[in-house]
């Protein structure tokens, strides 16, 4: 075989290798979203409970709306400024040109987290809600230097003298603006569109920094809800892969057909028909979609001052009907908003965004105390208060529970699969089960700085809150002899799955997700040290911007109530903060009775609860990253 032939093979080879690279991950959702099981990694069974269930979630639908419509308004509204701003370039002096280009290269270098607090701060300053507004302004700047890139070659390929000509010939300048130069940037301006589109349609870190009031896009929506395991979000993303699909077919076939009739005036008002018709929907779809709950009784807005309640919560943290069912019996509305780390809530709190109940971490709680950025609770409204369970009663940040109310509680604790695993070692051992070789290779990590550290330093026999820099850097050691003679693999949510599935031994993780494991997978265990552990707990609280405190309160004793604390336990799995809500959970009759994971160790002198300390916190977090570097 000759080398043209080899090459030629070798050249082949390669383009399936990139082809199934590209595409294996997009099959792979479109399987699993008719998978009958929550498994993201096991086939069982066909199904289409999943299109059922993200059809019937208003939620969902509402962020597909969203989606399109702001990435259609974004789009025209840049295209024709970026176009605009193109010509007007092109038309300026060198150097006034090259001052614009270097402006408008910035926003596209720059990180996209950068732009995302830029704006965030912009607007709290100037006094802006948050919401459907920022999201669009947001995505319009962002999208407008693209097209100025995509449309500037196609104006330097231009004669320069070419609109001068038109005029010459008796065309205005907006003649000669529309019937000459535009045409001859045609293809310029319509790739400028296509990755506007495209840009607008996919952002998350930008979108997920300016937007409020309940609005939020697919992007958004899909990592909110990545905490858990929701095959939702591949039956969402199935359907986003075909309308795509469907778009490039229609895009590459229309010229084709307008070509061979050569019509193409004819076949450009159908497309534009098409077009319009899109947005109709789509703003039909919107309305819709802001009917949603319709108008709530005059006699919520007479009794709290308001009929609409606005929620921070952590993505995929209650249960299917806590929102409906108060929204039902109150008369009110609910905005929800999901955030994925304490410090992401804080950010938004710090820079103004007003919200009615938060559901922070314990340390954030200390945290948001001491800024005065809570208000003191009214525990007259709150009668359910005497719900609570003994775990979370007391708890060191907040004893007297003058600013927050347990929403869910845990601890941290070692899953091990005790087939493969002997029970007696991880007993005995604790969290040094973690550096024994036997089980190299075969172990997740939690990707928590927090966490990690907490093990490290409880195996060594210190405090998790320790300050002090020989002990911290003992555990530093320790970790890193872990990375040196273990092979972790570090996770975070995906550790639920990836347990649930057999795919490591030992992982280390929250009780609240070790009792969706068990109750998956009747192979794996769950054991908390006696070294001592992380006792955390989150809890509801009124930041003391709240614009609607009666209203919060109501909504907080309502979460204590036996039927929404048992629908958000039962369906989340983490451990009610309603007594009884656990002790029916976890009898022998309960969802999780034979569940080891399910109530944590309370009372044991070991056990910490997370203090604020944001210098240790830094320290902490920089070592971290050290120790995830030396693998």
């Amino acid at each position: 075989m000759d080398n043209k032939k080899k090459t030629g093979i070798a050249g082949k080879v390669l383009l399936a290798a990139t082809m199934i690279f590209f595409y294996l991950p997009i099959l792979y959702i479109i399987v699993f979203s008719f998978n009958g099981s929550r498994s993201l990694t096991h086939l069982d069974g066909f199904s289409l409970r999943w299109y059922e269930k993200m059809f019937a979630d208003s939620t969902m639908m509402e962020a597909v709306v969203y989606t399109i419509i702001i990435a259609i308004l974004a789009t025209i509204i840049s295209t024709i400024a970026g176009t605009l701003a193109a010509i007007g370039m092109s038309r300026s002096k060198k150097i006034l040109r090259n001052l614009v280009e270097q402006v408008n290269n910035l926003p596209i270098m720059n990180p996209e987290i950068v732009t995302a607090i830029g704006l965030l701060m912009f607007f709290s300053a100037i006094g802006i809600k948050k919401g459907f507004l920022t999201l669009l302004l947001a995505h319009i700047m962002f999208c407008i230097p693209y097209v100025i890139l995509s449309v500037m070659p196609k104006l330097r390929s231009l004669d320069p003298n070419l609109a001068d000509a038109a005029m010459d010939l008796g065309a205005t300048p907006f003649q000669a603006l529309t019937k000459v130069i535009v045409p001859q940037i045609m293809p310029g301006i319509v790739s400028g569109a296509l990755v506007a589109f495209t840009m607008s349609f996919d952002d998350f870190i930008i979108s997920y920094f300016v937007t409020g009031n309940g609005v939020q896009n697919i992007s958004i929506l899909v990592y909110t809800m990545s905490k858990r395991v929701n095959p939702s979000i591949n039956a969402l993303s199935t359907l986003v892969i075909l309308l795509i699909t469907f778009a490039l077919i229609v895009v590459n076939v229309v010229p084709v057909i307008r070509e061979k009739q050569g019509k193409s005036g004819q076949s450009f008002s159908k497309a534009g028909i098409a077009v319009c018709a899109a947005v109709l929907i789509a703003v039909g779809g919107f309305g819709a979609s802001m009917l949603r709950g319709g108008t709530s009784p005059e006699d919520a807005v007479a009794k709290y001052g308001s009929n609409t309640l606005k929620l921070y919560n952590w993505g995929e943290y209650m249960g299917e009907n806590l929102i409906s069912d108060f929204e039902k019996e109150f008369g009110v509305d609910v905005i929800v908003e999901y955030f994925d780390s304490n410090e992401m809530m804080y950010t938004k709190i710090q820079a103004g965004d007003a919200y009615d109940v938060l559901v922070p971490s314990d340390y954030m709680i200390q945290r948001l105390m001491n800024d005065d950025m809570l208000q003191k609770l009214d525990l007259s409204l709150i009668p359910n208060l005497d719900n609570l369970a003994e775990g979370v009663q007391n708890l060191p940040y907040d004893p007297n529970h003058d600013y927050s109310v347990p929403y869910f509680w845990g601890s941290v604790g070692i899953v091990y699969n005790h087939e493969n695993v002997d029970p007696a070692a991880v007993e005995e051992q604790g969290y040094n089960i973690l550096h024994n070789t036997d089980y190299k290779g075969r172990i997740y990590i939690y990707d928590s700085e927090r966490d990690s550290f907490m093990m490290a330093l409880k195996a060594l026999g210190y405090s998790m809150n320790t300050d002090n820099m020989d002990e911290i850097y003992a555990a530093y050691d320790w970790l890193l002899e872990m990375n040196d003679t273990m092979a972790p693999v570090y996770v975070t949510d995906e550790v639920i799955d990836g347990m649930i599935n057999g795919s490591k031994d030992i992982a280390v993780v929250y009780s609240g997700d070790a009792t969706t494991i068990l109750a998956e997978n009747e192979d794996m265990s769950f054991w908390q040290p006696m070294e001592g552990t992380n006792l955390w707990s989150d809890a509801m609280v009124i930041p003391a911007n709240a614009q609607n405190p009666l209203l919060a309160h109501e909504f907080i004793n309502y979460v204590l109530t036996y039927e929404a604390s048992m629908g958000n336990s039962e369906y989340v799995g983490y451990t009610s903060s309603n007594e009884e809500v656990m002790l029916e959970l976890s009898s022998e009759e309960g969802a999780y009775g034979d569940n080891e994971a399910y109530v944590p160790r309370s009372g044991y002198e070991k056990d910490e609860v997370f203090q604020d300390n944001p210098v240790l916190k830094k320290t902490l977090a920089e070592l971290w990253i050290k120790v995830k570097a030396s693998k």
